[in-house]
């Protein structure tokens, strides 16, 4: 048997997001295991899983910090009392206030959100001074990635005028490297290190100013194998827990394993060389090109077409296929995949046993 097969298939619909359970351990353990068991240098970025119960297991593998995207996020963490959770999306507007509403509702966390520009800062500045309370405040640094964040080169003037504000304390600096991707480990080691540097030199520069240690959050699952072997950085890698097909090739190096899949039935034979799934856009992400998921017990099927309900795949000999099989997919891409569902179905031991709600991919939960 397959390490994917599930036993009892037939009581699962599909499409379907299925999770295993011994497979998010051994990932867990892997991470901790790069760390050399240091857990105070993992903050995990939980926007990949979205679920209670995975985070739990983190928590439960001894993992205390945690980041994450979405206020709903943050309340999920908040309601198994993670210790310590970064929003690491600069909160604007509405955001704002339910950060805050957050910290007075969920005293057991430690709440932090990342700036990158003085009105956002002095806007959370009088929120919170207002309510008589703090919030902790990582500088949100561009090291290359040019979606969010200030330039290291002028970060030190935004720190002087942040570190003078009531009811923000800057405990330090967050970058993430995205676009760092380089298959070839050493490039991208290369290509890490250089955008580090700066950040290296800012935070000399700020703990000469605060007299205190400034902690840095770096990185993502494409460079955790490069900031592991630090120990002057907090690593928060989010995709490792479930892995996908992009970064098992694309970061070969990594020695994670595929713990969450898309199930699939095929619904049509069109022709001889031509079978049609219920996988559609709205059940795996679309974001990339063909192929956006890959089957394990079929990698001869070519995916060519998709739409809402429906995945058109082209293969050698449809006559070896009939309907009602089902397909287990690798998904390119798992974060956005995870979110397309309300539930995950959970195996162990190859056998569908409960469901997890995927409780995060609402945009609200209560708060």
């Amino acid at each position: 048997m397959n390490w994917f097969t599930i036993k009892n298939i037939d009581t699962i619909d599909s499409p379907a997001l299925v999770i295993y359970k011994e497979r998010v351990h051994d990932n867990i353990r892997l991470l901790k295991e790069m760390v050399h068991g240091n857990v105070s240098r993992l903050r995990p970025h939980v926007k990949t899983n979205k679920i209670t119960e995975v985070c739990s297991m983190m928590m439960d593998a001894g993992i205390t910090k945690f980041k994450c995207a979405t206020i709903a996020e943050a309340e999920m963490l908040a309601m198994i009392e993670a210790p310590d959770v970064l929003l690491s999306y600069q909160p604007v507007g509405p955001k704002a206030i339910r950060l805050a509403a957050l910290v007075e509702k969920y005293p057991a966390t430690k709440f932090a959100a990342v700036v990158d520009n003085i009105h956002v800062a002095e806007m959370l500045s009088q929120l919170f001074a207002e309510k008589k309370s703090s919030l902790n405040v990582y500088i949100d640094l561009n090291t290359g990635m040019n979606r969010t964040g200030i330039s290291p080169e002028h970060a030190t003037q935004l720190f002087e005028a942040m570190h003078l504000l009531p009811g923000l304390k800057v405990v330090g600096l967050h970058g993430y490297d995205g676009q760092i991707r380089d298959t070839d480990v050493e490039l991208r080691k290369q290509h890490t290190e250089r955008g580090f540097s700066k950040v290296l030199i800012l935070a000399a520069a700020i703990e000469a100013v605060s007299k205190q240690p400034a902690t840095i959050i770096a990185g993502g699952s494409p460079t955790f194998p490069i900031y592991a072997d630090r120990n002057d950085v907090e690593c928060s890698p989010g995709t490792f827990v479930f892995w996908d097909w992009g970064y098992k090739h694309g970061m070969p190096d990594e020695p994670f394993d595929y713990a969450a899949l898309v199930i699939t039935r095929i619904i049509s034979v069109v022709d001889e060389h031509t079978i049609t799934t219920d996988l559609g856009h709205k059940s795996v992400a679309a974001e990339n090109p063909f192929p956006r998921v890959h089957f394990l017990n079929a990698p001869e099927a070519e995916p060519v077409s998709q739409s809402e309900e429906h995945l058109v795949a082209r293969v050698p000999d449809a006559s070896k296929y009939k309907i009602g099989d089902v397909l287990y997919g690798v998904p390119v891409h798992i974060c956005p995949t995870v979110a397309l569902y309300e539930r995950a179905v959970v195996i162990e031991n190859n056998i569908a046993v409960t469901e997890w709600k995927v409780i995060a991919r609402d945009r609200k939960i209560n708060t």
